[in-house]
């Protein structure tokens, strides 16, 4: 499992190989990941968009943008957590996902981010 904390808020992430799959005459592995935010500080947060790079074996990056997470904008008081869980398709057997998340700190109004650090993504038989 990948652990970061940012300004009170720690990132976990543990990723799973779901299988693989033809799509428009291409192979595309597809891989799982659970995140886990926890909010270590002492003011209530919001997490508000996300931003991710994908990157896969075949030097293929791509940027994501998007409100919340899954659908929902959590708000984490001192001690709460929210788990959810997502995936990616890449055309490689091996990539990398990193990001950030933008927060809101409700007790200042102000907005941050916090590091989604690096986590690689691996289908099981391309690494011995």
């Amino acid at each position: 499992m990948i652990q970061q904390v940012t300004r009170g808020i720690k990132i976990s992430v543990a990723t799973s190989f779901e299988g693989t799959f033809y799509k428009d005459y291409k192979m595309h592995f597809a891989f799982g990941y659970t995140i886990t935010i926890e909010n270590r500080s002492k003011d209530s947060v919001q997490l508000t968009s996300r931003h991710w790079k994908i990157k896969n074996a075949l030097s293929r990056t791509e940027h994501v943008d998007g409100e919340g997470v899954i659908g929902k904008k959590p708000v984490l008081k001192p001690g709460q957590s929210h788990t959810y869980r997502s995936g990616c398709l890449l055309t490689s057997p091996i990539g990398s996902m990193s990001g950030y998340y933008n927060m809101i700190n409700f007790t200042n109004t102000r907005q941050f981010r916090v590091t989604i650090p690096v986590f690689r993504l691996n289908a099981p038989f391309a690494l011995n």
